[in-house]
């Protein structure tokens, strides 16, 4: 379906380049979670933690708007009925559930400690670790149902 449209090829970067955004938010937040984890200093952990919130994690969430505008404009290939579009689509509400739900308040709590106390523990740090593991495994899993189109 691509180059069926200058205004469906537009959306579809936006797609793309949401996705690579993704990756490159939850990549950058597990290196930073994985300083805690190691130990870093207090210097480093507040760089890599700074006390706001983090809306860049949640340009995933252009993913399924993107999506769906792709879907409904394209051809039968594209179409809401294929299982892949339903692999993702499931996979992204469970990205997203973990990502507001776990991730996210888990990563204030270890900016939050950093910022009152210095540093956070290296549990925490695991913590953080896995729970942007899980994100990585789904929005994987996605990319591969993306990929393969099934």
């Amino acid at each position: 379906m691509i180059a069926a449209s200058v205004a469906y090829d537009l959306v579809f970067l936006v797609h793309i380049l949401a996705a690579i955004a993704t990756l490159v938010v939850l990549i950058t937040m597990r290196f930073s979670a994985v300083a805690v984890l190691r130990g870093a200093d207090a210097d480093q952990q507040l760089r890599r933690f700074p006390e706001r919130r983090n809306w860049a994690a949640r340009v995933v969430h252009v993913l399924p708007a993107t999506g769906f505008v792709l879907s409904l404009s394209g051809d039968s290939s594209v179409s809401l009925s294929r299982p892949w579009i339903g692999v993702g689509l499931l996979c992204y509400l469970a990205a997203a559930g973990h990502l507001e739900a776990r991730t996210l308040p888990l990563e204030r709590v270890v900016a939050d400690t950093i910022a009152h106390h210095g540093l956070a523990s290296p549990d925490r740090g695991r913590q953080l670790v896995r729970s942007v593991d899980v994100l990585l495994g789904l929005i994987g899993v996605a990319l591969v149902a993306m990929l393969v189109q099934f």
